[in-house]
Protein backbone atom coordinates (compact mmCIF):
# COMPACT_ATOMS: atom_id res chain seq x y z
CA UNK A 1 0.00 0.00 0.00
CA UNK A 2 1.35 3.44 -0.74
CA UNK A 3 2.44 5.22 2.22
CA UNK A 4 0.36 8.13 0.80
CA UNK A 5 -3.41 8.32 2.54
CA UNK A 6 -6.13 8.08 -0.19
CA UNK A 7 -8.03 11.40 0.27
CA UNK A 8 -12.14 11.51 0.09
CA UNK A 9 -14.04 14.90 -0.02
CA UNK A 10 -17.82 14.55 0.32
CA UNK A 11 -19.43 17.48 -0.17
CA UNK A 12 -23.76 17.87 -0.13
CA UNK A 13 -25.47 20.62 -1.66
CA UNK A 14 -27.15 23.15 0.39
CA UNK A 15 -27.38 20.51 3.86
CA UNK A 16 -26.55 22.88 6.75
CA UNK A 17 -24.92 22.87 10.25
CA UNK A 18 -28.20 21.53 12.07
CA UNK A 19 -29.09 19.29 9.10
CA UNK A 20 -27.59 16.11 10.91
CA UNK A 21 -28.97 14.29 13.75
CA UNK A 22 -25.80 14.35 15.71
CA UNK A 23 -25.49 18.63 15.88
CA UNK A 24 -28.98 17.98 17.61
CA UNK A 25 -31.22 17.98 15.17
CA UNK A 26 -34.60 16.16 16.92
CA UNK A 27 -36.43 15.14 13.42
CA UNK A 28 -33.57 13.89 11.69
CA UNK A 29 -32.77 10.54 11.85
CA UNK A 30 -28.70 10.60 10.71
CA UNK A 31 -27.37 7.20 12.02
CA UNK A 32 -23.95 6.84 9.82
CA UNK A 33 -23.25 10.27 9.38
CA UNK A 34 -23.72 10.56 13.66
CA UNK A 35 -21.19 7.34 13.60
CA UNK A 36 -19.04 9.01 11.78
CA UNK A 37 -19.01 12.26 13.64
CA UNK A 38 -18.19 10.35 16.84
CA UNK A 39 -15.00 9.13 14.88
CA UNK A 40 -13.95 12.00 13.56
CA UNK A 41 -12.05 15.34 15.01
CA UNK A 42 -14.47 17.57 13.92
CA UNK A 43 -14.15 21.71 13.20
CA UNK A 44 -17.23 23.48 15.03
CA UNK A 45 -16.53 26.75 13.96
CA UNK A 46 -15.86 26.11 10.22
CA UNK A 47 -17.44 28.16 7.48
CA UNK A 48 -17.99 28.24 4.31
CA UNK A 49 -19.77 30.63 1.47
CA UNK A 50 -23.57 31.23 1.97
CA UNK A 51 -23.85 29.99 -1.75
CA UNK A 52 -23.05 26.90 -3.63
CA UNK A 53 -20.43 27.85 -6.61
CA UNK A 54 -18.15 30.26 -4.60
CA UNK A 55 -17.52 27.48 -1.76
CA UNK A 56 -16.86 25.26 -4.28
CA UNK A 57 -14.00 27.63 -5.87
CA UNK A 58 -12.93 28.17 -2.83
CA UNK A 59 -12.21 24.44 -1.97
CA UNK A 60 -10.42 23.89 -5.37
CA UNK A 61 -8.16 26.53 -4.78
CA UNK A 62 -7.32 27.04 -1.30
CA UNK A 63 -7.96 30.72 -2.33
CA UNK A 64 -11.11 32.84 -1.27
CA UNK A 65 -13.74 32.78 -4.55
CA UNK A 66 -13.83 36.06 -5.70
CA UNK A 67 -10.21 36.08 -6.20
CA UNK A 68 -10.69 32.91 -8.29
CA UNK A 69 -13.77 34.57 -10.44
CA UNK A 70 -16.44 33.34 -8.62
CA UNK A 71 -19.18 35.26 -6.74
CA UNK A 72 -22.32 33.75 -8.12
CA UNK A 73 -23.72 30.94 -10.18
CA UNK A 74 -25.40 33.18 -12.43
CA UNK A 75 -24.01 35.65 -15.20
CA UNK A 76 -20.45 33.88 -16.03
CA UNK A 77 -19.78 34.23 -12.43
CA UNK A 78 -18.97 30.57 -11.60
CA UNK A 79 -16.38 29.86 -14.06
CA UNK A 80 -13.27 29.71 -12.45
CA UNK A 81 -10.23 31.53 -14.14
CA UNK A 82 -8.23 29.65 -16.33
CA UNK A 83 -4.91 30.46 -14.63
CA UNK A 84 -5.84 29.02 -11.03
CA UNK A 85 -4.44 25.69 -9.99
CA UNK A 86 -6.68 23.08 -8.58
CA UNK A 87 -7.45 20.36 -6.28
CA UNK A 88 -7.20 17.81 -8.28
CA UNK A 89 -4.28 19.16 -10.27
CA UNK A 90 -2.11 19.35 -7.33
CA UNK A 91 -3.55 15.78 -6.05
CA UNK A 92 -2.66 14.01 -9.65
CA UNK A 93 0.76 15.92 -9.63
CA UNK A 94 1.87 13.83 -6.74
CA UNK A 95 0.77 10.75 -8.59
CA UNK A 96 -2.97 10.05 -7.43
CA UNK A 97 -5.66 9.28 -9.80
CA UNK A 98 -8.54 11.83 -9.58
CA UNK A 99 -11.97 11.54 -10.04
CA UNK A 100 -14.90 14.02 -9.45
CA UNK A 101 -18.91 12.05 -9.20
CA UNK A 102 -21.80 14.54 -8.91
CA UNK A 103 -22.10 18.37 -9.29
CA UNK A 104 -18.67 20.45 -10.31
CA UNK A 105 -20.80 24.18 -11.15
CA UNK A 106 -17.11 25.78 -11.81
CA UNK A 107 -18.04 25.95 -15.53
CA UNK A 108 -19.59 23.51 -18.40
CA UNK A 109 -17.26 24.69 -21.31
CA UNK A 110 -13.80 24.06 -22.31
CA UNK A 111 -11.37 25.40 -20.35
CA UNK A 112 -13.74 24.63 -17.26
CA UNK A 113 -14.92 21.69 -17.39
CA UNK A 114 -13.64 18.98 -14.47
CA UNK A 115 -11.76 17.20 -16.74
CA UNK A 116 -10.09 20.24 -18.04
CA UNK A 117 -8.88 20.94 -14.20
CA UNK A 118 -6.91 17.96 -13.43
CA UNK A 119 -10.03 15.31 -12.62
CA UNK A 120 -8.78 11.98 -14.85
CA UNK A 121 -12.57 11.12 -14.58
CA UNK A 122 -15.12 12.90 -14.40
CA UNK A 123 -19.06 11.73 -13.92
CA UNK A 124 -21.25 15.13 -13.73
CA UNK A 125 -23.88 17.00 -15.31
CA UNK A 126 -24.14 20.88 -16.93
CA UNK A 127 -24.94 23.94 -14.13
CA UNK A 128 -25.39 23.33 -10.98
CA UNK A 129 -28.39 21.51 -10.11
CA UNK A 130 -30.20 18.50 -12.04
CA UNK A 131 -32.75 20.02 -14.51
CA UNK A 132 -30.79 23.52 -15.22
CA UNK A 133 -30.26 24.93 -18.60
CA UNK A 134 -27.22 23.57 -19.45
CA UNK A 135 -28.58 19.95 -18.37
CA UNK A 136 -28.98 17.17 -20.55
CA UNK A 137 -33.13 18.11 -21.25
CA UNK A 138 -35.45 17.09 -18.75
CA UNK A 139 -32.68 15.27 -17.04
CA UNK A 140 -34.69 14.73 -13.23
CA UNK A 141 -32.67 12.24 -9.94
CA UNK A 142 -33.89 9.52 -10.72
CA UNK A 143 -33.63 9.30 -14.53
CA UNK A 144 -31.06 11.51 -16.60
CA UNK A 145 -28.22 11.77 -19.21
CA UNK A 146 -24.88 12.57 -17.35
CA UNK A 147 -21.37 13.37 -18.67
CA UNK A 148 -18.36 11.34 -18.60
CA UNK A 149 -15.81 13.28 -19.70
CA UNK A 150 -17.71 15.52 -21.73
CA UNK A 151 -19.65 12.16 -23.20
CA UNK A 152 -22.95 11.82 -22.62
CA UNK A 153 -24.11 9.02 -20.75
CA UNK A 154 -27.79 7.76 -19.37
CA UNK A 155 -28.41 6.24 -16.17
CA UNK A 156 -31.77 5.47 -14.26
CA UNK A 157 -30.93 5.17 -10.70
CA UNK A 158 -31.73 7.99 -7.66
CA UNK A 159 -28.98 10.40 -8.79
CA UNK A 160 -26.75 10.14 -5.01
CA UNK A 161 -26.68 6.54 -5.59
CA UNK A 162 -25.06 6.43 -8.95
CA UNK A 163 -22.42 9.33 -7.79
CA UNK A 164 -21.44 6.85 -4.60
CA UNK A 165 -21.51 3.78 -6.71
CA UNK A 166 -19.53 5.58 -9.40
CA UNK A 167 -17.01 6.95 -6.89
CA UNK A 168 -16.73 3.57 -5.36
CA UNK A 169 -15.64 1.86 -8.80
CA UNK A 170 -13.60 4.23 -9.40
CA UNK A 171 -12.07 3.48 -6.10
CA UNK A 172 -11.49 -0.07 -6.78
CA UNK A 173 -10.32 0.53 -10.17
CA UNK A 174 -6.58 0.77 -9.34
CA UNK A 175 -4.35 -0.47 -6.20
CA UNK A 176 -1.66 0.59 -7.16
CA UNK A 177 -1.49 4.70 -6.66
CA UNK A 178 -3.76 6.56 -4.26
CA UNK A 179 -6.96 8.08 -5.11
CA UNK A 180 -8.47 11.85 -4.50
CA UNK A 181 -12.55 11.37 -5.13
CA UNK A 182 -14.62 14.35 -4.91
CA UNK A 183 -17.77 12.89 -4.00
CA UNK A 184 -20.27 15.97 -4.64
CA UNK A 185 -23.76 15.27 -4.49
CA UNK A 186 -26.96 17.78 -5.90
CA UNK A 187 -28.67 16.45 -3.39
CA UNK A 188 -30.34 17.83 -0.62
CA UNK A 189 -30.57 21.14 -3.42
CA UNK A 190 -34.02 21.73 -4.50
CA UNK A 191 -36.28 20.06 -6.46
CA UNK A 192 -36.83 18.26 -3.22
CA UNK A 193 -37.54 14.92 -5.04
CA UNK A 194 -36.79 11.04 -3.74
CA UNK A 195 -38.41 8.20 -3.21
CA UNK A 196 -41.00 8.26 -0.17
CA UNK A 197 -38.73 5.06 1.42
CA UNK A 198 -36.73 7.66 2.74
CA UNK A 199 -39.84 10.66 3.19
CA UNK A 200 -42.30 8.69 4.51
CA UNK A 201 -40.78 8.80 7.93
CA UNK A 202 -41.14 11.99 8.40
CA UNK A 203 -44.89 12.75 7.35
CA UNK A 204 -46.36 11.79 10.55
CA UNK A 205 -44.21 14.73 12.61
CA UNK A 206 -46.05 17.58 11.31
CA UNK A 207 -42.90 18.78 8.97
CA UNK A 208 -43.65 20.69 6.21
CA UNK A 209 -43.89 18.70 2.86
CA UNK A 210 -40.89 20.21 1.60
CA UNK A 211 -39.05 19.62 4.46
CA UNK A 212 -40.20 16.14 4.40
CA UNK A 213 -38.59 15.73 1.52
CA UNK A 214 -35.41 17.86 2.12
CA UNK A 215 -34.97 15.43 4.63
CA UNK A 216 -35.28 11.97 2.80
CA UNK A 217 -32.76 13.07 0.49
CA UNK A 218 -30.36 13.66 3.51
CA UNK A 219 -31.63 10.41 4.53
CA UNK A 220 -30.57 8.62 1.17
CA UNK A 221 -26.92 10.61 1.82
CA UNK A 222 -26.98 8.83 4.78
CA UNK A 223 -27.44 5.79 4.18
CA UNK A 224 -24.71 5.49 0.93
CA UNK A 225 -22.37 6.91 3.24
CA UNK A 226 -23.10 3.81 5.31
CA UNK A 227 -22.22 1.97 2.36
CA UNK A 228 -18.98 3.48 1.51
CA UNK A 229 -17.71 3.35 4.89
CA UNK A 230 -18.18 -0.56 4.91
CA UNK A 231 -17.10 -1.24 1.10
CA UNK A 232 -13.93 0.42 2.87
CA UNK A 233 -13.50 -1.39 5.85
CA UNK A 234 -14.62 -5.08 3.26
CA UNK A 235 -11.78 -3.44 0.60
CA UNK A 236 -9.08 -2.99 3.88
CA UNK A 237 -8.86 0.96 2.84
CA UNK A 238 -10.40 2.51 5.83
CA UNK A 239 -7.43 2.76 7.86
CA UNK A 240 -5.49 4.37 5.99
CA UNK A 241 -8.10 6.61 3.60
CA UNK A 242 -8.68 9.88 4.67
CA UNK A 243 -12.31 10.78 4.55
CA UNK A 244 -13.61 14.44 4.90
CA UNK A 245 -17.46 15.66 5.10
CA UNK A 246 -19.12 18.84 5.08
CA UNK A 247 -21.74 21.27 3.36
CA UNK A 248 -21.62 24.30 0.94
CA UNK A 249 -23.71 26.16 2.85
CA UNK A 250 -26.55 27.24 5.12
CA UNK A 251 -29.18 25.06 5.45
CA UNK A 252 -32.01 25.54 1.92
CA UNK A 253 -35.18 24.16 3.46
CA UNK A 254 -34.19 22.93 7.16
CA UNK A 255 -35.69 25.91 8.80
CA UNK A 256 -38.02 29.22 8.42
CA UNK A 257 -37.16 32.42 9.34
CA UNK A 258 -38.49 35.94 10.51
CA UNK A 259 -37.30 38.81 8.11
CA UNK A 260 -34.52 39.56 10.43
CA UNK A 261 -33.44 35.99 9.92
CA UNK A 262 -33.98 34.44 13.08
CA UNK A 263 -35.52 30.55 12.71
CA UNK A 264 -38.94 30.48 13.49
CA UNK A 265 -39.36 26.33 12.77
CA UNK A 266 -37.67 23.72 11.69
CA UNK A 267 -34.23 23.73 13.70
CA UNK A 268 -30.99 25.51 12.21
CA UNK A 269 -28.49 24.61 15.86
CA UNK A 270 -29.78 27.81 16.94
CA UNK A 271 -27.89 29.72 14.35
CA UNK A 272 -29.31 32.69 12.70
CA UNK A 273 -30.07 32.97 9.16
CA UNK A 274 -29.66 30.17 6.64
CA UNK A 275 -28.45 29.68 2.77
CA UNK A 276 -27.35 33.49 1.06
CA UNK A 277 -27.69 35.06 4.56
CA UNK A 278 -24.40 36.72 5.96
CA UNK A 279 -25.13 35.68 9.53
CA UNK A 280 -23.53 32.41 11.01
CA UNK A 281 -26.51 30.31 9.49
CA UNK A 282 -25.55 31.41 6.14
CA UNK A 283 -22.09 29.86 6.61
CA UNK A 284 -21.14 27.79 9.23
CA UNK A 285 -21.17 23.90 8.59
CA UNK A 286 -20.23 20.97 9.53
CA UNK A 287 -16.50 19.56 8.64
CA UNK A 288 -15.74 16.10 9.80
CA UNK A 289 -12.20 14.85 9.43
CA UNK A 290 -11.36 11.30 9.83
CA UNK A 291 -8.02 9.40 8.95
CA UNK A 292 -7.54 6.27 11.40
CA UNK A 293 -3.71 5.74 10.21
CA UNK A 294 -3.10 9.27 10.70
CA UNK A 295 -4.60 9.63 14.41
CA UNK A 296 -7.77 11.97 13.11
CA UNK A 297 -10.52 9.76 14.99
CA UNK A 298 -12.00 9.75 18.69
CA UNK A 299 -14.81 12.79 18.51
CA UNK A 300 -12.55 15.36 19.49
CA UNK A 301 -14.20 19.63 18.82
CA UNK A 302 -11.87 22.18 17.22
CA UNK A 303 -12.94 25.31 18.14
CA UNK A 304 -11.01 28.03 16.45
CA UNK A 305 -12.48 29.88 13.37
CA UNK A 306 -11.11 27.89 10.21
CA UNK A 307 -12.78 27.76 6.43
CA UNK A 308 -12.70 26.32 3.32
CA UNK A 309 -9.86 27.82 2.06
CA UNK A 310 -8.10 25.89 4.73
CA UNK A 311 -8.51 22.40 3.16
CA UNK A 312 -6.32 22.42 0.44
CA UNK A 313 -3.74 23.59 1.63
CA UNK A 314 -4.48 21.08 5.11
CA UNK A 315 -4.86 17.93 2.49
CA UNK A 316 -1.12 19.07 1.05
CA UNK A 317 0.02 18.52 4.30
CA UNK A 318 -1.60 15.59 5.46
CA UNK A 319 -1.15 13.46 2.38
CA UNK A 320 2.55 14.80 1.85
CA UNK A 321 1.80 16.39 -1.85
CA UNK A 322 3.91 18.23 -3.36
CA UNK A 323 2.93 22.16 -2.89
CA UNK A 324 2.30 23.97 -6.35
CA UNK A 325 3.51 27.71 -6.33
CA UNK A 326 0.68 29.24 -5.30
CA UNK A 327 -0.31 31.77 -2.89
CA UNK A 328 -2.92 30.03 -0.51
CA UNK A 329 -5.63 32.11 1.29
CA UNK A 330 -6.26 29.41 3.55
CA UNK A 331 -3.09 27.94 6.13
CA UNK A 332 -2.79 23.95 6.86
CA UNK A 333 -5.29 22.98 9.95
CA UNK A 334 -3.06 20.10 10.74
CA UNK A 335 -1.35 21.39 13.89
CA UNK A 336 -5.29 21.75 15.01
CA UNK A 337 -6.64 18.63 14.24
CA UNK A 338 -3.69 16.57 15.83
CA UNK A 339 -4.09 18.85 18.82
CA UNK A 340 -0.75 20.43 19.18
CA UNK A 341 -1.28 23.28 17.90
CA UNK A 342 0.45 25.40 20.29
CA UNK A 343 0.36 28.77 20.24
CA UNK A 344 -2.18 28.86 17.28
CA UNK A 345 -2.45 32.39 16.30
CA UNK A 346 -5.08 34.61 16.09
CA UNK A 347 -6.70 34.83 12.88
CA UNK A 348 -9.80 37.44 10.52
CA UNK A 349 -11.46 35.07 8.21
CA UNK A 350 -14.10 36.41 5.91
CA UNK A 351 -17.01 35.43 4.20
CA UNK A 352 -19.56 37.84 1.35
CA UNK A 353 -22.44 37.38 -0.59
CA UNK A 354 -22.64 39.19 -3.92
CA UNK A 355 -24.60 36.98 -6.18
CA UNK A 356 -24.64 39.75 -8.99
CA UNK A 357 -22.67 40.30 -12.32
CA UNK A 358 -20.42 42.96 -11.14
CA UNK A 359 -19.31 43.01 -7.07
CA UNK A 360 -20.33 45.50 -5.02
CA UNK A 361 -18.57 46.63 -1.86
CA UNK A 362 -19.68 46.60 1.32
CA UNK A 363 -22.43 44.46 0.43
CA UNK A 364 -23.48 41.10 2.88
CA UNK A 365 -20.20 40.52 4.69
CA UNK A 366 -18.94 38.91 7.47
CA UNK A 367 -15.55 39.27 9.43
CA UNK A 368 -14.65 36.62 11.43
CA UNK A 369 -12.50 36.29 14.12
CA UNK A 370 -12.52 33.33 17.16
CA UNK A 371 -13.93 35.94 19.57
CA UNK A 372 -16.38 38.41 16.97
CA UNK A 373 -18.39 38.74 13.76
CA UNK A 374 -18.73 42.39 11.84
CA UNK A 375 -21.93 41.53 10.21
CA UNK A 376 -23.25 43.76 7.42
CA UNK A 377 -26.22 42.63 5.88
CA UNK A 378 -28.16 44.19 2.55
CA UNK A 379 -29.72 41.84 0.69
CA UNK A 380 -32.24 40.36 2.73
CA UNK A 381 -33.64 43.74 5.13
CA UNK A 382 -31.89 47.34 5.25
CA UNK A 383 -28.74 48.15 5.15
CA UNK A 384 -27.35 47.46 8.67
CA UNK A 385 -23.91 46.72 10.14
CA UNK A 386 -23.42 45.00 13.49
CA UNK A 387 -21.08 43.37 15.92
CA UNK A 388 -21.65 40.20 17.81
CA UNK A 389 -19.71 38.48 20.77
CA UNK A 390 -19.37 35.08 19.37
CA UNK A 391 -18.66 33.69 22.68
CA UNK A 392 -21.83 35.05 24.74
CA UNK A 393 -24.13 35.44 21.87
CA UNK A 394 -23.97 33.01 18.77
CA UNK A 395 -27.38 33.05 18.36
CA UNK A 396 -26.63 37.05 17.05
CA UNK A 397 -28.89 38.47 18.62
CA UNK A 398 -27.64 41.56 20.30
CA UNK A 399 -25.33 44.22 18.24
CA UNK A 400 -22.81 45.53 20.83
CA UNK A 401 -21.11 47.49 18.57
CA UNK A 402 -21.51 50.70 20.28
CA UNK A 403 -19.76 49.11 23.20
CA UNK A 404 -17.01 47.95 21.33
CA UNK A 405 -16.09 50.90 18.41
CA UNK A 406 -12.19 50.15 18.42
CA UNK A 407 -13.47 46.07 17.52
CA UNK A 408 -15.64 47.67 14.67
CA UNK A 409 -12.71 50.05 13.32
CA UNK A 410 -10.48 47.40 13.99
CA UNK A 411 -12.41 44.43 11.53
CA UNK A 412 -14.02 47.32 9.35
CA UNK A 413 -10.57 47.75 8.41
CA UNK A 414 -9.29 44.09 7.86
CA UNK A 415 -12.30 43.82 5.20
CA UNK A 416 -11.52 47.04 3.64
CA UNK A 417 -8.12 46.02 3.26
CA UNK A 418 -9.74 41.89 2.30
CA UNK A 419 -11.70 44.06 -0.68
CA UNK A 420 -8.83 46.16 -2.33
CA UNK A 421 -6.75 42.41 -2.39
CA UNK A 422 -9.02 40.40 -3.87
CA UNK A 423 -10.97 42.72 -6.01
CA UNK A 424 -8.36 43.45 -8.27
CA UNK A 425 -10.03 41.55 -11.33
CA UNK A 426 -13.14 42.13 -10.86
CA UNK A 427 -13.59 43.65 -13.82
CA UNK A 428 -12.49 40.97 -16.05
CA UNK A 429 -14.30 38.27 -17.19
CA UNK A 430 -13.76 34.29 -18.09
CA UNK A 431 -14.44 33.93 -21.11
CA UNK A 432 -15.43 30.69 -22.83
CA UNK A 433 -13.02 29.46 -25.93
CA UNK A 434 -14.84 28.81 -29.09
CA UNK A 435 -12.84 27.26 -31.71
CA UNK A 436 -10.70 24.49 -29.62
CA UNK A 437 -10.70 20.90 -31.12
CA UNK A 438 -11.29 20.25 -27.29
CA UNK A 439 -14.82 20.75 -27.28
CA UNK A 440 -16.77 21.07 -30.79
CA UNK A 441 -19.67 22.64 -30.91
CA UNK A 442 -19.34 24.87 -27.91
CA UNK A 443 -22.48 25.00 -26.38
CA UNK A 444 -23.29 28.59 -24.90
CA UNK A 445 -26.05 28.66 -22.85
CA UNK A 446 -28.16 31.17 -21.14
CA UNK A 447 -27.17 30.48 -17.32
CA UNK A 448 -23.91 31.89 -18.26
CA UNK A 449 -24.25 35.25 -20.32
CA UNK A 450 -23.98 38.55 -18.38
CA UNK A 451 -27.65 39.60 -18.30
CA UNK A 452 -29.97 41.70 -16.51
CA UNK A 453 -32.48 39.04 -14.58
CA UNK A 454 -30.16 35.98 -14.69
CA UNK A 455 -32.22 32.68 -15.74
CA UNK A 456 -30.95 29.42 -14.64
CA UNK A 457 -33.25 26.43 -14.80
CA UNK A 458 -34.93 24.86 -17.45
CA UNK A 459 -38.66 25.76 -15.99
CA UNK A 460 -37.83 29.31 -17.59
CA UNK A 461 -36.98 27.94 -20.93
CA UNK A 462 -40.09 26.44 -20.80
CA UNK A 463 -42.52 29.57 -20.66
CA UNK A 464 -40.15 31.63 -22.91
CA UNK A 465 -38.93 34.03 -20.07
CA UNK A 466 -37.35 36.89 -21.86
CA UNK A 467 -33.97 38.11 -20.64
CA UNK A 468 -31.26 38.40 -22.50
CA UNK A 469 -27.00 39.03 -22.30
CA UNK A 470 -23.73 37.99 -24.16
CA UNK A 471 -21.51 35.80 -23.58
CA UNK A 472 -17.81 36.79 -23.02
CA UNK A 473 -15.47 34.21 -25.43
CA UNK A 474 -12.51 33.87 -26.48
CA UNK A 475 -12.20 32.83 -30.46
CA UNK A 476 -8.87 30.43 -30.14
CA UNK A 477 -8.00 30.99 -34.16
CA UNK A 478 -8.64 32.81 -36.67
CA UNK A 479 -11.16 30.96 -39.29
CA UNK A 480 -14.91 30.83 -40.46
CA UNK A 481 -17.40 30.01 -37.60
CA UNK A 482 -20.84 28.60 -37.88
CA UNK A 483 -23.33 29.89 -34.84
CA UNK A 484 -26.48 27.85 -34.47
CA UNK A 485 -29.13 29.62 -32.50
CA UNK A 486 -32.07 27.69 -30.27
CA UNK A 487 -34.96 28.23 -28.38
CA UNK A 488 -34.86 24.62 -27.52
CA UNK A 489 -31.70 22.55 -27.00
CA UNK A 490 -30.64 20.00 -30.02
CA UNK A 491 -31.49 16.89 -27.85
CA UNK A 492 -34.91 17.57 -28.10
CA UNK A 493 -34.93 18.43 -31.94
CA UNK A 494 -37.75 20.91 -31.72
CA UNK A 495 -38.69 24.37 -33.78
CA UNK A 496 -37.85 27.40 -32.37
CA UNK A 497 -41.60 28.47 -32.19
CA UNK A 498 -43.45 25.08 -31.00
CA UNK A 499 -43.98 24.26 -27.77
CA UNK A 500 -43.53 21.14 -25.77
CA UNK A 501 -45.87 19.09 -23.92
CA UNK A 502 -46.34 19.22 -19.92
CA UNK A 503 -43.65 16.65 -18.13
CA UNK A 504 -46.46 15.25 -15.35
CA UNK A 505 -46.84 11.90 -14.10
CA UNK A 506 -43.28 10.61 -13.00
CA UNK A 507 -43.15 9.19 -9.99
CA UNK A 508 -41.55 11.28 -7.16
CA UNK A 509 -40.84 13.87 -9.44
CA UNK A 510 -42.24 17.73 -9.96
CA UNK A 511 -44.12 18.10 -12.84
CA UNK A 512 -43.09 20.49 -15.30
CA UNK A 513 -45.58 23.22 -17.24
CA UNK A 514 -45.77 22.81 -21.09
CA UNK A 515 -43.20 24.70 -23.30
CA UNK A 516 -45.11 27.76 -24.60
CA UNK A 517 -45.05 28.55 -27.99
CA UNK A 518 -43.31 31.65 -29.35
CA UNK A 519 -44.46 33.00 -32.63
CA UNK A 520 -40.83 34.46 -33.19
CA UNK A 521 -40.40 35.86 -36.27
CA UNK A 522 -36.76 36.71 -36.44
CA UNK A 523 -33.22 35.48 -35.45
CA UNK A 524 -30.00 38.08 -35.07
CA UNK A 525 -26.49 37.49 -34.01
CA UNK A 526 -23.79 40.06 -33.23
CA UNK A 527 -20.54 38.61 -32.76
CA UNK A 528 -18.05 41.71 -32.08
CA UNK A 529 -19.11 44.65 -34.52
CA UNK A 530 -20.47 41.65 -36.68
CA UNK A 531 -24.41 41.67 -37.06
CA UNK A 532 -26.19 39.47 -39.07
CA UNK A 533 -29.98 38.76 -39.32
CA UNK A 534 -32.56 36.35 -40.95
CA UNK A 535 -36.17 35.95 -41.02
CA UNK A 536 -37.74 32.20 -38.69
CA UNK A 537 -40.21 29.93 -40.13
CA UNK A 538 -42.59 28.03 -37.90
CA UNK A 539 -40.92 24.74 -38.89
CA UNK A 540 -36.78 26.24 -38.13
CA UNK A 541 -35.42 24.14 -35.10
CA UNK A 542 -32.24 26.90 -35.39
CA UNK A 543 -31.28 30.03 -37.00
CA UNK A 544 -27.68 29.52 -38.68
CA UNK A 545 -25.28 32.20 -39.74
CA UNK A 546 -21.64 31.70 -40.48
CA UNK A 547 -19.49 34.42 -39.53
CA UNK A 548 -15.42 35.33 -40.41
CA UNK A 549 -13.57 35.63 -37.63
CA UNK A 550 -10.07 36.52 -35.82
CA UNK A 551 -8.83 34.99 -32.82
CA UNK A 552 -9.27 37.48 -29.47
CA UNK A 553 -11.48 38.40 -27.37
CA UNK A 554 -14.98 39.10 -27.86
CA UNK A 555 -18.67 39.02 -26.99
CA UNK A 556 -21.68 36.87 -28.54
CA UNK A 557 -25.24 38.04 -28.05
CA UNK A 558 -28.10 36.96 -29.81
CA UNK A 559 -31.57 37.84 -30.32
CA UNK A 560 -35.39 36.39 -31.12
CA UNK A 561 -37.98 38.78 -31.68
CA UNK A 562 -41.59 38.19 -32.64
CA UNK A 563 -42.26 41.59 -33.28
CA UNK A 564 -44.45 42.08 -30.23
CA UNK A 565 -42.86 41.67 -27.15
CA UNK A 566 -39.38 42.60 -26.19
CA UNK A 567 -36.66 40.40 -28.17
CA UNK A 568 -35.11 37.09 -26.10
CA UNK A 569 -31.78 35.77 -26.22
CA UNK A 570 -31.32 32.20 -27.34
CA UNK A 571 -31.10 30.02 -25.18
CA UNK A 572 -28.65 27.63 -26.45
CA UNK A 573 -26.29 28.31 -29.11
CA UNK A 574 -24.05 25.96 -30.48
CA UNK A 575 -20.68 26.93 -32.70
CA UNK A 576 -18.43 25.56 -34.43
CA UNK A 577 -15.38 26.01 -36.33
CA UNK A 578 -16.03 25.44 -40.40
CA UNK A 579 -14.06 23.08 -41.89
CA UNK A 580 -11.95 21.92 -38.60
CA UNK A 581 -10.85 18.39 -39.47
CA UNK A 582 -9.14 19.80 -42.51
CA UNK A 583 -7.14 22.25 -40.60
CA UNK A 584 -3.34 21.45 -38.96
CA UNK A 585 -4.21 20.86 -35.29
CA UNK A 586 -1.68 21.83 -33.26
CA UNK A 587 -3.78 21.66 -29.77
Amino acid sequence: MSKHPNAILILTDDQGYGDLGCTGNPMLNTPHLDRLYAESVRLTDYHVDAMCAPTRAALMTGRYAARTGVWSTLWGRYLLRRDEVTMADVFAASGYRTGIFGKWHLGDNYPYRPFDRGFGEALSFGGGVVGEIPDYWDNDNFTATYLRNGIPEPHSRYCTDVWFDEAIQFMGADSERPFFCYLSTNAPHGPFNVHETYSAPYLQRGIPQQRVRFYGMIANIDENIGRLRQWLVKNELAENTLLIFMGDNGTAAGTGLTKDGFPTDGFNAGMRGKKTWIYDGGHRNACFVHWPNGGLTGGRDVDRVTAHVDVLPTLIDLCGLVPPCVKFDGDSLTPLLRGDAGEWPARTLFVHHQHVDHPVKDKDFAVMTDNWRLVRTQMWRAPREELFDRQRDPEQKYDVAACHPDVVKTLRKAYRAWWADVSQHFGEYSEITIGSNRETPTTLTAHSWHGERGIYNQWHVRPGVRDNGFWAVQIERDGDYEFELRRWPAETNTPICAGLPARTGIPFVEDLLPGKMLAIKTAKLQVGDVVQEKAVDKSDTCATFQVSLKKGSTHVQTWFDDGIETPLGAYYVYVRRINRDLEMDDE
